[in-house]
């Protein structure tokens, strides 16, 4: 299902950046002066959080997911890659968030549980429906500021 809706949003960001309002469990593609685009997410859970600015590194279908070493750390149950497909807790599509040119390991991304969706309930990532993230994905280009509040 889609969570997405058109909204009005005060801001000077220009269009094609992407707002995530972590309070709000929203995020905001900016589509003209004045306007945006309002996506429900799922943000991550308390030790998680993070803010900052960051820029859209890459973007990939049905992505394979590699827990990084800390979750697994973290969670030692949790297999060394995931392929794509209906398991994978990515889902549909990812957005990777570099720093400085460097991976953040921290990804906009799809899921394999959409009533998971609203919640701190993440790593520190930001989860939509698969619906959802199909649509940001075609919106934004690589390159594209995401701002992260």
């Amino acid at each position: 299902p889609s969570l997405r809706k058109t909204v009005a949003l005060q801001t000077t960001e220009q269009p094609g950046t992407i707002i995530i309002r972590k309070d709000e469990k929203a995020l905001y593609l900016v589509t003209r002066q004045g306007e945006a685009l309002r996506y429900q997410i799922s943000v991550g859970r308390d030790g998680f959080g993070w803010t900052g600015i960051v820029k859209v590194g890459a973007k990939t279908e049905w992505p394979a997911w590699r827990p990084p070493r800390e979750m697994r750390a973290r969670q030692p149950e949790l297999p060394e890659m995931v392929p794509a497909g209906p398991y994978n807790p990515l889902g549909a599509r990812a957005l990777y968030l570099l720093r400085d040119g460097r991976d953040t390991l921290y990804r906009i991304h799809g899921t394999n549980d959409p009533k998971g969706i609203g919640f701190d309930g993440t790593s520190g990532c930001f989860r939509l429906t698969n619906t959802d993230v199909i649509d940001l994905f075609k919106r934004v280009s690589v390159g594209a500021k995401v701002v992260v509040q």
